[in-house]
C-alpha cells in the first residue's frame, strides 16, 4: 500500500480528527486487532457479538498508532494519553468503503470487476494469471468480497500495479451497486445468473437486476471506453438486457457471440481443452482446471485479456498456471483413498458442474459424491435440492451420500437409479458411519454451502 495522510483519510471519509496529527501517514489498513503493527491503521467495526473499539489498546500496544472508530464508549478513557490518532466516522465500515474508493483513484491501474451468481473467484482467479503474463496485477485477498473485505483487498494495492481485479459478492439488493462505487470499473464482468441468494432477492430477475448494478458504475477512461462482458444465457445475459453505455462483449456457443466457445473436452481431474473463436480465427485453449462449467470462465478470462492487448499465447499460458483460490475442486490424495474438495461454498448448479467432474474422473474403486444443504434457496429449497439428486441419478456414479436437513430431497431426486444412495440428517450421523460411504480406490466428491463446513468430512476422509 501507498502511504495515505491522515489529513486524507479525513476527507475522503468524511470523518472528524479527535486527537493526533493531520500530518501522520499510514501505510497499511487492518480490521483485525491481531495482524496490526507499525504503520497500520486499525478501523474497529462494532458486529452483532463483538466490538472492535473494545482491541484498541491492544493494537496500539502493537505499534498501530491511527485508529478509526464510531464512539467512544468503553474505551477512550484507556488511551486518551496515548500518542495516536484517533479519527471518528459515522460508520467505520462506510468510511473503509469511502476511502477504499479515494485510494484506488490514486493508482493508475485498469480496474476489472467480476460479479455473477457462480463461478466468481474462479473467473477472478484465471482473469488475474492471464493478464499477470503482462501485467502487475492485484486481486482480492481470499475470498474478500463483500464491504469489509473489498477495501481491505484495495488497501493491499499500490503504485506499481497496472491492473486489479476485484470480485464483487453479495446477498441483497444494493450491494453490488455499493461495491462498484468504490472500484469503478473499466471493464465489468458478470460470469452467470443463477438461484444463489434466490431467497433473498425473490426471483432470478431480481438477481439479474440486482447483479447489473455493476453496470452503473462501469468508466470510460480516456481513450479506453467502458466494457461489459457476459455469457451469454438467451433469458436474462443478452445484448438488449444488458444494454449501457459501454461496450458489450458477448461470450457464447453461437455465432451472435463475440468469443463462440466449441469442442470441450472434458478431461475430469486433469482439466479440459476447448475451442474459443472470435473475428472467424479458432485457438484451441489447454487449462487445468476441471469442469466444463470453466470453459466460460476461461473464455470471460480471454476476453478481458483481449481487451488489454494480450495475444493468445500469453493468455494460454497464464491461464495454464491457474492455482483456484480456496477449496474450490481441489485434488487430495493419501495412497488409499481420494478426494475432490470442492467444500468452498455450494450452488444447485455448481453442484452439478462437480459431480460432472467426478463422473469423468479416473478412478479404481467408486465414484462417490458427499453432498450437503444448499443454503439461501427459500421456497425453492426443496425443488432444486430434488433436482440435483435427478441430475446425479443420470450420472455414472456409484454413490450419493446426502447429509444435512435438505439434503434429504437430493437423496430423494436419486432414487431410483442405478446409483447407491445415502441419507444422513447430520454431519456427525455420517462421520460415525464414515467406512460405509467411502473405502479403499474410491475417489470421493464433497461439497455443501460454507454453513455446512463439510471440510470436516474432508479432513475424516483423508484421515481413514
Amino acid at each position: 500500500m501507498d502511504k495515505i495522510s491522515v489529513e486524507n483519510i479525513v476527507k475522503s471519509t468524511g470523518g472528524k480528527l479527535i486527537k493526533g496529527s493531520k500530518d501522520a501517514f499510514v501505510t497499511g489498513v487492518k480490521h483485525d486487532s491481531r495482524l496490526c503493527g507499525a504503520g497500520d491503521m486499525f478501523v474497529a467495526v462494532k458486529g452483532e457479538s463483538r466490538d472492535g473499539h473494545m482491541y484498541i489498546r491492544q493494537v496500539l500496544d502493537a505499534g498501530c498508532s491511527t485508529v478509526m472508530v464510531s464512539h467512544t464508549d468503553g474505551w477512550y478513557e484507556e488511551v486518551k494519553d496515548r500518542d495516536c490518532n484517533i479519527i471518528m466516522t459515522d460508520d467505520t465500515i462506510r468510511a473503509m468503503g469511502r476511502l477504499a474508493a479515494y485510494y484506488l483513484d490514486t493508482l493508475d491501474v485498469v480496474r476489472i470487476a467480476v460479479t455473477g451468481s457462480v463461478g466468481k473467484t474462479s473467473t477472478r482467479d484465471m482473469i488475474y494469471y492471464a493478464l499477470s503474463e503482462r501485467y502487475s496485477c492485484g486481486r482480492n485477498m481470499k475470498n474478500y468480497n463483500n464491504a469489509i473485505g473489498l477495501p481491505l483487498s484495495v488497501f493491499t494495492f499500490d503504485s506499481s500495479m497496472d491492473a486489479v481485479v476485484l470480485e464483487m459478492g453479495m446477498e441483497k439488493k444494493g450491494e453490488i451497486d455499493r461495491l462498484a462505487g468504490i472500484v469503478k470499473p473499466d471493464i465489468a464482468v458478470i460470469t452467470n445468473i443463477g438461484v444463489s441468494h434466490i431467497e433473498n432477492l425473490g426471483s432470478r430477475e431480481g438477481i439479474f437486476r440486482a447483479k447489473m448494478e455493476a453496470g452503473r458504475h462501469i468508466t470510460s477512461r480516456g481513450a479506453r471506453r467502458g466494457t461489459l462482458i457476459f455469457p451469454y444465457d438467451g433469458e436474462f445475459l443478452t445484448r438488449e438486457n444488458t444494454a449501457g453505455d459501454y461496450c458489450q462483449v458477448m461470450i457464447g456457443e453461437d455465432g451472435r457471440s463475440d468469443y463462440i466457445i466449441s469442442d470441450v473436452d472434458d478431461m475430469g481431474l486433469d482439466g479440459i481443452k476447448f475451442t474459443v473463436e472470435c473475428d472467424g480465427v479458432s485457438h484451441r485453449i489447454s487449462i487445468p482446471v476441471p469442469g466444463t462449467h470453466n470453459a466460460v470462465n476461461a473464455s470471460l478470462a480471454i476476453a478481458v485479456g483481449r481487451s488489454m492487448g494480450l495475444s493468445y499465447e500469453e493468455i494460454e499460458r497464464g491461464l495454464s498456471r491457474v492455482v483456484l483460490t480456496g477449496s474450490r475442486l481441489k485434488y487430495l490424495r493419501d495412497g488409499r483413498i481420494r478426494v475432490i474438495d470442492d467444500t468452498y461454498n455450494a450452488s444447485p448448479e455448481s453442484m452439478k458442474s462437480a459431480m460432472k467432474v467426478l463422473e469423468k474422473s479416473a478412478c479404481d474403486g467408486k465414484r462417490v459424491a458427499v453432498l450437503g444443504d444448499i443454503f439461501e434457496l427459500g421456497d425453492r429449497s426443496a425443488r432444486q435440492h430434488y433436482e440435483v439428486g435427478l441430475f446425479a441419478r443420470g450420472l455414472r456414479i456409484d454413490r450419493l451420500a446426502a447429509v444435512g436437513r435438505n439434503a434429504r430431497h437430493i437423496a430423494e431426486g436419486a432414487e431410483g437409479g442405478d446409483v447407491q444412495v445415502l441419507y444422513y440428517s447430520s454431519k456427525d450421523e455420517l462421520l460415525d458411519d464414515i467406512d460405509s460411504v467411502a473405502g479403499h480406490g474410491d475417489l470421493v466428491l464433497v461439497k455443501g454451502s460454507r454453513g455446512m463446513k463439510m471440510e470436516e468430512i474432508v479432513e475424516k476422509l483423508v484421515a481413514k
